[in-house]
């Protein structure tokens, strides 16, 4: 199966590097600076599960994917930030057949209904991805922990008949790949839990384990957590028990160091994915008649950061 991964970064660069690395045929879709750095020192991965050192990966700019005709992939690895996502759809379309599948793996769902309108919700796998990396200043990807896991699924009957082979071009390649035919409920309750992260820890300006130090820090987090619980019951995703628990153990652990990479982003002066995590949620929050009123003031907080990184 032929791959394109578009971007090299912390989460593509991983994924696909390690696919790269088992003799899989990858092709990352990366900026000419990135593709420059890629071309000189190669891809490098470390992490709790080894160093990878791929010295010539196959690299295309999305003005080489523009001019030149190449042989459709079978299958697009979009591993962007939301903010790059209409871009990513522009970058990655001469790629796209009609039996092409694009599995994304970005957080929230309003990347469902862009890619949707662009390729059609046959072509359009659910999907998300639980890792933690980063790209140092070389252009290193670290891995911060030794999970890397990711899971897709159909969202159409046609779809669910390509699935299989899918998996079989993941798997065995040294990171955890699960099928799921309940991936748009397993999407909603990973946003569920990220949402409510992102709002406690930049809201806050700290960790888990520094919001329940605080004085109301306790009531706060699980006031989020309500406000999220609620807005998707209401959207027709109530969260499943397990689901829950998973979360109130994550945000309500004294002294966790746990943050939400949104913070990390911002605390980097890096732009975040608001609208597309926060934004989203407390839009149809409203839409369904759920007051959101803490997810919303973490949603003012960080246009305000924006506003101002950008001016």
């Amino acid at each position: 199966m032929r791959i394109l991964v578009v971007g090299a970064g912390a989460t593509g660069g991983h994924f696909g590097g390690l696919l790269a690395a088992a003799g899989r045929d990858v092709t990352f879709l990366v900026r000419p600076a990135r593709a420059a750095g890629l071309r000189t020192r190669g891809l490098r991965l470390t992490g709790p599960h080894g160093d990878v050192h791929i010295p010539r990966p196959s690299l295309v700019t999305p003005q080489e994917l523009a001019q030149k005709p190449y042989e459709p992939f079978e299958l697009v690895l979009l591993s962007v930030k939301s903010y790059g996502l209409r871009q990513a759809v522009t970058d990655i379309a001469p790629a796209v057949a009609p039996d092409t599948l694009v599995l994304p793996v970005l957080n929230g769902m309003t990347h469902l209904d862009v890619l949707d309108t662009a390729f059609g919700p046959d072509a359009v796998l659910g999907g998300l991805c639980l890792i933690a990396s980063t790209l140092d200043p070389d252009g290193r990807i670290v891995q911060l922990e030794d999970f890397h896991q990711i899971t897709f699924g159909p969202r159409t009957e046609r779809a669910e008949q390509r699935s299989a082979a899918v998996r079989a071009a993941l798997d065995g390649v040294g990171f955890h790949v699960r099928l799921s035919l309940a991936i748009v409920q397993e999407m909603w309750e990973k946003w569920y839990l990220l949402a409510s992260l992102a709002a406690v820890t930049t809201l806050m300006r700290g960790s888990v384990g520094e919001v329940m130090a605080a004085p109301g820090g306790p009531r706060f987090i699980e006031g989020v957590l309500a406000e999220v619980e609620a807005a998707t019951a209401a959207a027709g995703h109530p969260v499943s028990n397990e689901a829950k628990e998973r979360a109130h153990k994550r945000l309500l652990t004294a002294g966790s160091p746990l943050t939400a990479s949104m913070f990390r982003d911002l605390s980097a002066g890096l732009p975040v994915e608001a609208e597309h995590i926060i934004g989203d949620m407390v839009d149809r929050g409203a839409r369904n008649g759920v007051p959101m009123p803490l997810l919303a003031l973490a949603r003012t907080h960080l246009a305000v950061y924006e506003e101002r990184r950008s001016s």
